[in-house]
């Protein structure tokens, strides 16, 4: 049992279990009943995305300069009471069930992905290579 971390609309791996999207924004041009079928989600938690400030700031110039303070506002922003509910139940979660999490991005190394596996491993969470 553990938690993937994944690009979202990739193609599902065997047993990933159900995908949650931690994305501000649903996919453009896919309608809602098509989004698990497609390999985005199957269900939304945008309370881990990061902030549509924070992402626009980024993605205007997603280089490497600027990741550092990215990924320090994401961790910033993460530290709400919300946030934190929704990662320790995701850590618990991954010792007794398959499931996945993931975000848009082509790059998980530029990607808040990277930041949540992070957070989700300070927690005890299982997460599958």
């Amino acid at each position: 049992m553990a938690i993937r971390i994944v690009r979202l609309g990739t193609p599902r791996a065997r047993g990933e279990g159900p995908r949650l999207g931690t994305v501000r924004r649903p996919p453009r041009g896919v309608r809602k009943s098509d989004y698990a079928r497609l390999g985005y989600y199957d269900a939304w938690l945008p309370e881990l995305a990061p902030s549509l400030r924070l992402f626009s700031w980024f993605i205007k110039d997603p280089s490497s300069q600027r990741w550092p303070r990215f990924a320090r506002q994401y961790l910033r922003e993460m530290r709400s009471p919300p946030a934190q509910r929704l990662l320790d139940v995701l850590a618990k979660l991954s010792q007794s069930a398959n499931f996945s999490v993931g975000c848009y991005c082509a790059d998980e190394s530029r990607c808040h992905r990277s930041v949540l596996r992070q957070l989700l491993a300070e927690r005890g969470a299982r997460i599958a290579r």
